[in-house]
């Protein structure tokens, strides 16, 4: 999917959780069947964990390099959806990817992205081409009195992006589900920008 216009792309849903920035994105990514093809050969290893006290519990994930990253049409669209959050003097660089997978009978944690005063950014594409109500697997994200202030479904092609310091988790699919759930992050980190000429 090619991109001609470079501008920054306008969110569907938009809330705050304590201040901090969530939006959501949907019907942007019309191929999200390639990626998810190109996922079921993809080399993943049971190496990524949410927190340190949760070490034991490794889940799947398989990395791209950033290099890889920045040439794929994906990317563009992110990195168009993430302007929409710089600022006076700052902007947005990205310093990860990876995509993980999870099945039912998989437990994953809550966890936040980086420290509070951090301000980076998440961006978090669901890929896959069908995904019912009754399979779960949604992504919960919690208020500080770990309260569930927001639960998005993983439609297929969505992206959410949200400020990395707001605790969530990934959910497993239903007993009843049978279809891989892959979830594509791209972390972004602050970056202070010159001064333009």
């Amino acid at each position: 999917m090619s991109v001609a216009n470079p501008a920054a792309i306008a969110a569907s849903r938009e809330l705050l959780i304590d201040g901090r920035p969530l939006r959501v994105y949907d019907g942007l990514l019309s191929n999200v069947g390639d990626y998810v093809r190109s996922l079921a050969r993809a080399p993943f290893t049971r190496t990524e964990v949410a927190r340190p006290e949760t070490n034991d519990y490794k889940h799947w994930a398989t990395e791209v390099k950033l290099e890889a990253l920045v040439q794929q049409p994906i990317f563009d669209l992110t990195r168009r959806a993430v302007l929409g959050f710089t600022g006076q003097g700052y902007g947005y660089k990205p310093y990860r990817a990876y995509t993980n997978v999870a099945s039912f009978g998989d437990m994953l944690f809550t966890h936040t992205d980086c420290l509070p005063d951090q301000r980076d950014l998440t961006a978090l594409w669901y890929l896959c081409e069908h995904w019912d109500l009754e399979w779960g697997g949604e992504t919960m994200f919690y208020d500080a009195a770990d309260e569930v202030a927001c639960a998005l479904t993983p439609r297929p092609g969505r992206l959410v992006i949200f400020d990395g310091a707001i605790k969530h988790a990934g959910r497993p699919p239903n007993r009843i589900c049978y279809a891989p759930r892959y979830t594509f992050a791209i972390k972004f980190e602050r970056v202070a920008l010159g001064p333009t000429a």
